[in-house]
């Protein structure tokens, strides 16, 4: 996007005044322009004083459309800060696109639940290339209700965010909106335009063995594949690999389900993976995190820190060989159970970002659910990187 600017800061002061002042400062020495986007992202240490966070940053850069959470590790630039007190503000002047942010509100009572606080400019069909960032509290808002809504309202339109995280119980979280501040529902933010933003989401598994076909399934539980009880067909995978990979399977093991099934091959990024909750050996049957049904297509998928690793580099690799975009700023969301968690050394997906894509401004945070575009709908994920890359 042509006069596209972008800066971020992070701060890991102690004291919420000097580290709002912090990020501020360094913000308003990288842009040479009024920000026209901002996102704000707050570890738990700083929570109680979310709202005064927010009302001077605002006034500092004078950007209205903004929005922002708690994370319990808090992601800025190359870093990511896991556990300790952190700040991160990112910022963009984005000419010719028009930025809208809401607070959103779950109503249990409305009939069938009903998701209030849509600005009336959001009624109108969006504009190919518009982009959608959610932020949400998992304790009070249907992030999956929301996202399938969107995905039959406005379908092609990618959504990247993240579920709020670092609390512990509800009205623990923040949710920034401008100056206000809520404990529940959620931020989000409308791009209306063609944005050129790019997505990517690193679901860090990699599918072993055959693909199957349900042919008997009810809900999130599988009973058959390929007209054999499930639980068989996954012992005769497990009997055929390594035993490094039998441990795996052991430790976690899940289940890729094809997004798309109009093509003849599945590869790593096909397939949209979902934790495997339980087995009853004695109906033969595997229960999955997600409702699945007869004719959808699965393969069973390990996780590991080189598979994670690898996926992600491969993904930036793509997105860095790509003559026809340059990344000018991202937003990165990571599972709170990636960092040091699954990786041996810290700061890995920012890193891996840095690395592949150079020194651009960067921010975003741990969450408890991710949220990105796989083929051309968008889920809540668990253990990916999902990443928004702006266009230089």
């Amino acid at each position: 996007m042509p006069g596209s600017q972008f800066a971020s800061s992070l701060s890991t002061a102690p004291e919420w005044q000097n580290a709002t002042a912090e990020v501020c400062q360094e913000i308003g020495n990288q842009l040479t322009d009024p920000a026209t986007l901002a996102f704000v992202f707050i570890s738990q240490h700083h929570a109680e004083h979310a709202e005064d966070i927010g009302r001077q940053i605002q006034t500092a850069t004078g950007c209205q459309a903004m929005i922002g959470c708690t994370g319990e590790s808090i992601i800025g630039r190359n870093e990511e800060v896991e556990q300790g007190p952190a700040l991160s503000l990112w910022t963009a002047v984005l000419p010719d696109i028009e930025a809208i942010p809401m607070q959103l509100s779950y109503d249990s009572e409305a009939d069938g639940g009903s998701i209030l606080g849509w600005p009336d400019a959001t009624m109108e069909p969006w504009p190919e290339g518009s982009m959608f960032f959610l932020l949400a509290d998992p304790f009070s808002f249907p992030t999956d209700a929301l996202i399938a809504q969107l995905n039959s309202r406005e379908p092609g339109i990618p959504i990247v965010g993240g579920n709020a995280s670092g609390a512990q119980a509800p009205q623990e979280n923040r949710m920034l909106i401008g100056d206000q501040v809520a404990s529940e529902g959620a931020a989000a933010i409308l791009l209306r335009g063609n944005t050129g933003i790019r997505t990517l989401v690193s679901q860090g598994c990699r599918p072993v063995g055959d693909h199957f076909v349900i042919t008997r399934s009810q809900e999130n539980v599988i009973y058959e594949l390929g007209g054999k009880p499930a639980l068989l067909q996954l012992k005769q995978i497990f009997d055929t690999l390594p035993t490094h990979e039998q441990a795996l399977i052991q430790r976690g093991l899940h289940v890729g389900r094809v997004v798309s099934e109009y093509q003849d091959q599945f590869e790593q990024g096909d397939f949209l993976v979902r934790n495997v909750l339980g087995i009853d050996p004695d109906e033969g049957s595997i229960a999955v995190a997600d409702f699945l049904r007869p004719g959808q297509t699965i393969q069973f998928q390990i996780r590991d820190q080189h598979t994670a690793d690898v996926e992600l580099n491969q993904l930036l690799q793509q997105l860095q060989g790509d003559e026809d975009f340059s990344a000018g700023g991202g937003l990165l969301f990571s599972c709170n159970g990636r960092g040091t968690r699954l990786f041996a050394e810290p700061h890995h997906d920012a890193a891996a970002v840095e690395q592949a894509l150079g020194s651009i401004p960067m921010a975003g945070f741990f969450a408890a659910g991710e949220i990105g575009p796989v083929g051309k709908e968008n889920f809540v994920h668990g253990f990916t990187a999902s990443l928004a890359l702006f266009p230089a």
